[in-house]
């Protein structure tokens, strides 16, 4: 190690900034051989000493007439680190260590390691503003607006394992309370006014992908007609051509305001049951895709309630083709096998669309967030029985609906995506000899993508 030329105490340099003395510039000679005499690094020693961060040698002096070297103030900086400083003081501790990071990996002090596993955090999110106008003629017109501010960030673990989370902060528009969350289009549910909505970790080796803790809840096979929503559980995902997936876990079910149960039978406000499912595949960029997939929910006491079943076993298939880069079509079935009879006390049984789900669905071109201008238009012909459906993606049509939908997605800058929906159909009864009703919604939302 090269020794420092300068002999210039440090407890003298700290004197004479605490009192607002100016060194000229002949007496403030360069404290390291290797860095330019104007080096923050001398004024960062010198504010580190008055605040009584460095304490020199460690022994109450700082030999102001000894050369030192570049290791030895590495010392010093790695017990400033120990001290876990605050504010501006721990700035300039770590803007040292990282000047000395060489000598301080040799003290075992991992600055580098430190330094990378900071780059390794990478923040994404969004704020998103959220408006729903719906009607049906069982209910009075109902509005909602909400702003969320989302974050989700990914930290890197290793070359295999990264962590991941999304958290949600929501502001109710109409009151201008934060007591109450977003509602799910679909769900018409309010989350709490902040969450931690997902929390997992993400292994990759080769073909195969892990995900485990409270994980993205996403049924690939229906594009989310049963589910888009979140799980406590694990998922792992085989192949590349062609996909394999199982998930285990537990999710909730929430209840739907537009399409509620009739007053003989009330579905309770929010349960949660276990989750098994299996879905295969194949690539989502290829020009035909398919799938196929199986879903089991089982809460023993809520669903004898509702259909005298203990669980729902769901299976669904979804077929799509693109037709070129512009446009392309797709359409997804889901079935319930499980509940023959709505158990209202008379055994009646549940109206067959309640029992099936299926979306046909038009796309025209696609937004992309980062090319201003650039838009996509759909539309679907679309019914979510209540008892095939459990969480799907929200759109302008809600759980027990049926009906057509029209949409528009813009990017009016980049990062910044508009959407529009609207939806007109029926509100279907429960129980077979139960009337639908006419409804209709208007849907809309800003996302700041960030």
């Amino acid at each position: 190690m090269e020794k420092m030329r300068n002999r210039t105490s440090i407890t003298a340099i700290a004197a004479a900034i605490a009192f607002g003395i100016a060194f000229p510039a002949a007496a403030s000679a360069n404290p390291f051989e290797d860095v330019p005499g104007n080096h923050w690094a001398y004024d960062a020693v010198a504010a580190l000493a008055v605040n009584g961060v460095i304490e020199g040698y460690g022994d109450g002096t700082y030999r102001g007439e000894q050369e030192i070297t570049r290791y030895e103030m590495a010392q010093m900086v790695a017990r400033a680190m120990a001290k876990n400083t605050a504010g501006a003081d721990k700035a300039l501790v770590d803007r040292l260590a990282a000047e000395f990071s060489d000598e301080l990996n040799s003290l075992g002090v991992r600055v580098s390691t430190l330094e990378k596993k900071i780059d390794n955090v990478k923040w994404g999110g969004r704020v998103r503003y959220r408006y729903k106008n719906a009607k049906s003629d069982d209910r009075d017109r109902n509005t909602s607006q909400y702003v969320t501010l989302r974050f989700e960030p990914e930290i890197k673990i290793n070359e295999h394992w990264t962590a991941r989370a999304r958290m949600d902060y929501n502001t109710d528009m109409n009151t201008a309370k934060n007591s109450a969350g977003a509602p799910a289009a679909a769900t018409m549910n309010a989350d709490p006014e902040f969450c931690v909505d997902r929390a997992w970790v993400q292994g990759s080796y080769g073909n195969t992908a892990i995900k485990l803790g409270k994980i993205p809840f996403y049924t690939v096979v229906d594009s989310g007609m049963i589910a888009d929503d979140s799980l406590a559980g694990g998922q792992i995902v085989f192949g590349k051509d062609i996909k394999a997936s199982l998930t285990v876990g537990r999710t909730r079910r929430y209840p739907n305001g537009m399409a509620r149960f009739p007053d003989y039978l009330v579905e309770p406000v929010d349960y949660t049951a276990s989750y098994q499912g299996v879905e295969i595949y194949n690539n989502r960029d290829a020009k035909w895709t398919w799938g196929v997939g199986w879903h089991r929910f089982q809460n023993e006491t809520v669903m004898k309630l509702l259909y005298n079943k203990s669980a729902a076993n769901i299976w669904d298939v979804g077929v799509g083709y693109k037709f070129s880069k512009n446009l392309s079509a797709s359409f997804q079935m889901a079935w319930n096998t499980a509940p023959d009879r709505v158990n209202n006390g008379a055994g009646n049984l549940a109206k067959k669309g309640q029992r099936r789900a299926w979306t046909f669905q038009v796309d025209y071109k696609g937004v992309d967030p980062q090319k201003p201008g650039s838009y996509g238009i759909w539309f679907r012909l679309r019914m979510l029985g209540r008892f095939a459906a459990w969480a799907p993606t929200d759109t302008a049509l809600g759980l027990g609906q049926k009906g057509r939908e029209i949409g528009v997605d813009y990017a009016f800058a980049r990062n910044v995506v508009g959407s529009l929906m609207y939806f007109d159909g029926k509100t279907m009864g429960i129980a077979q000899g139960d009337r639908d009703v006419d409804a209709s919604a208007f849907f809309g939302e800003l996302n700041f993508l960030f």
